[in-house]
């Protein structure tokens, strides 16, 4: 009987230590990463509009080779879904284009369903570099209620690690595209 309630306690203790700690981290998170790849902004650009390219670059969408994809209007312009339902970890959501700035930003809201309910703004942008190569900045942000925001100390560096392996992988492939395709 002591070593149950001793158990209780300790998860009660630990319960209450981040009930608390949730109580003074921010509800909005954002993370933020970039690469230079060495490619002219344009084709940069004209890749990372396309929402189904990124099954050849996101570390995310290419996390479960079997989940269902749906699309709905024309890829690469505003309005187009790009939605899914994947495994436990894949989970079920969409992915809409909002605006885009040609040659210059896209910006992506996403919807997720499962495994938790949730909104993120997504931005990426290309600029030029004085070097010549081109310049992708990537972000995510949203906000998580109270006390599901003190998860923010785990997955922000999570995220932000997924970001930076999906923008390797896309400057492997546009490094790897000849001049003007």
């Amino acid at each position: 009987m002591d070593i149950i309630l001793t158990v209780v306690t300790i998860v009660a203790v630990l319960l209450a230590l981040i009930l608390i700690l949730a109580a003074f981290i921010s509800r909005d998170y954002v993370i933020r990463r970039a690469i230079h790849i060495n490619a002219p902004r344009e084709e940069v650009f004209d890749f990372i509009r396309h929402l189904r390219n990124q099954e050849l670059y996101s570390k995310w969408v290419m996390a479960d080779p079997d989940m269902e994809r749906t699309f709905f209007g024309t890829d690469g312009t505003p309005g187009f879904v790009y939605a899914w339902v994947g495994d436990d970890k894949a989970g079920k959501g969409e992915q809409e284009i909002m605006a885009i700035r040609e040659n210059e930003s896209i910006e992506i809201e996403v919807r997720f369903e499962r495994p938790f309910k949730g909104i993120a703004a997504v931005n990426m942008t290309t600029t030029d570099t004085p070097q010549g190569r081109t310049r992708v900045s990537w972000s995510m942000a949203g906000r998580n209620p109270y006390p599901l925001n003190a998860l923010h100390l785990l997955f922000r560096g999570a995220l932000g690690r997924d970001m930076e392996t999906s923008l390797e992988n896309l400057r492997g492939i546009l490094e790897k595209i000849p001049a003007g395709r």
